[in-house]
């Protein structure tokens, strides 16, 4: 690849991300605010994504004996922004977030470092439904349509490829379509028949005792019946990726837990120490607005619009010599 290509990717890179970004704050009725990219150990503010991966973590000078860590995402910070900037229900907040997983076993599809658009909407307790959620699911749909569209205006080799619609599944009925294929073998089976797929209730346990995939316990309410008679108020957007041709999720969102959600999950997973640490105590306190939200992966969303093979291709890490000289090998450069 030369100078000229790699600006050029460069180029294209930056429209994707504009594109979606503006899309995304009109759909939802967000507004943009600065992000942090550490907050205070012990406090339960940062994401604990699965509840195992460790953060990368330091000590703090100016505030000994503290320690900072770098975020894993943004999930509880932004419901605590919403109460500090008095978001009213019916808006949210939106950021540039970027974050550090060294736990993340690298791979075309993952990195050590992470970068996401970062959403949360205040919402109604009225609203924490199938119905709501499905309903923003497929506005943020419309965003990726959208950015599909321009793209292939804009790069003649670009072919949209989405489906028109976004299917709705939830993991029990996937794993009762499936029951002989692993979570990640339901998600490609799933996501090669339709393009486009939200699979709801990830984190809860399944009749196979088994979770469709981990969730930590104190965001996302995946524990709570709702009108469908299955529990579960979150879900993954996956789309089938037409060069690799696999499963390929985009996102991670949901509707928050509740007061009542909160205790439940911390004792399913057997974390209800966690009820004691600052974020935690706020919402148990009722402190809190109601909310929905979630992640949006930037380099994913780039590498599904422009059709990189390697997430690589559309943001700077660091990657294994020998991985690069492999990957060079095939006519993939890494930036």
């Amino acid at each position: 690849m030369n100078t000229t290509e790699k600006l050029q990717t460069e180029s294209a890179i930056q429209f994707v991300k504009s594109t979606f970004s503006g899309a995304l704050e009109k759909k939802l009725n967000l507004t943009y605010v600065s992000a942090p990219m550490i907050v205070q150990e012990h406090t339960g503010i940062n994401d604990d994504l699965n509840g195992v991966e460790q953060p990368v973590s330091f000590p703090l000078r100016a505030l000994s004996p503290y320690r900072a860590v770098v975020v894993h995402s943004l999930a509880k910070w932004k419901r605590m922004r919403l109460k500090e900037y008095g978001i009213e229900a019916g808006k949210g907040i939106w950021t540039d977030m970027r974050a550090l997983r060294p736990d993340e076993e690298l791979s075309p599809l993952h990195s050590v470092y992470v970068d996401q658009w970062d959403w949360e909407k205040h919402i109604t307790e009225p609203e924490r439904t199938v119905t709501y959620l499905q309903d923003t699911v497929e506005q943020i749909y419309e965003a990726l349509k959208e950015t599909e569209r321009q793209t292939a205006l804009r790069y003649p080799f670009v072919t949209p490829v989405l489906p028109d619609q976004i299917h709705f599944i939830h993991a029990e009925t996937l794993l009762q379509q499936y029951p002989g294929l692993t979570a990640k073998e339901r998600e490609a089976a799933i996501a090669r028949k339709y393009g486009a797929v939200f699979i709801m209730g990830i984190g809860g346990t399944l009749s196979n005792g088994e979770a469709h995939d981990g969730r930590a316990a104190d965001y996302d309410d995946w524990s709570t019946p709702t009108e469908s008679g299955l529990p579960g108020l979150n879900g993954d957007i996956i789309l089938w990726h037409p060069v690799l041709e696999c499963a390929f999720e985009v996102s991670s969102m949901g509707i928050r837990v509740n007061p009542l959600a909160l205790v439940r999950q911390l004792k399913e997973k057997d974390c209800t120490e966690r009820s004691t640490l600052l974020y935690h105590k706020q919402l148990l306190s009722g402190q809190l607005p109601q909310s929905m939200g979630g992640g949006i992966g930037q380099s994913r969303i780039c590498m599904f619009m422009l059709r990189k093979k390697h997430i690589g291709e559309v943001q700077v890490s660091i990657w294994p010599e020998a991985m690069r000289t492999a990957l060079r090998e095939e006519g993939v450069y890494l930036l």
